[in-house]
C-alpha cells in the first residue's frame, strides 16, 4: 500500500489572499526540524491585471525569526525561482520549488510587479522525510 499522507507534514505558508497592489507576500517561517525535505507549492487563482509579473525568492536562516536570513543559493534549491514565478496569464495554475539546504528555517516571498488588480494566490509548505513516522493528521 502506498501512503504519502502519513509521510508528510503540510504547513500553511501563505493563506489564500487577493493581492491588488505590489505588496510582497511573505510566507510563514517554516521550521524544518525533524524533516529532511521541504517543497513550497504555490497555487494561483484568477489574475486580473494584464501585465503583472510575480517573482519568487526563497531565504533560509539558522534563527527562528529569520535574522541573518539570506537568499538560498541555487545549489540548495530543487527547481528554480524563475520556474516558480508566474505572470498575468497563469490563472489557476500550480508551481513548486524545493529546498535541500541545511538550515533549519526557510521562508518564501512572492513579489508582484505592475499589479493594480486582484490576483488570487496561496502557498503551502510540504515537509517530508520525517525522522519519526507516521505523521499525525493534524500534526501534533
Amino acid at each position: 500500500m502506498r501512503d504519502l499522507m502519513s509521510n508528510i507534514h503540510v504547513a500553511r505558508a501563505i493563506s489564500p489572499v487577493s493581492v491588488a497592489d505590489n505588496t510582497d507576500q511573505v510566507s510563514q517561517i517554516i521550521d524544518r526540524q525533524g524533516y529532511g525535505s521541504l517543497t513550497f507549492v504555490i497555487a494561483t487563482g484568477s489574475i486580473a491585471d494584464a501585465d503583472v509579473t510575480f517573482t519568487v525568492l526563497v531565504e533560509h536562516s539558522d534563527a527562528s525569526n529569520m535574522s541573518g536570513g539570506v537568499p538560498v543559493p541555487d545549489d540548495d534549491l530543487i527547481g528554480t525561482e524563475a520556474l516558480a514565478a508566474f505572470v498575468f496569464n497563469d490563472d489557476d495554475e500550480v508551481r513548486k520549488i524545493g529546498y535541500r539546504g541545511a538550515r533549519r528555517y526557510v521562508r518564501m516571498t512572492i513579489t508582484p510587479v505592475g499589479n493594480a488588480s486582484a490576483a488570487v494566490l496561496a502557498a503551502v509548505a510540504i515537509l517530508g522525510h520525517a525522522e519519526m513516522l507516521p505523521r499525525a493528521n493534524p500534526p501534533v
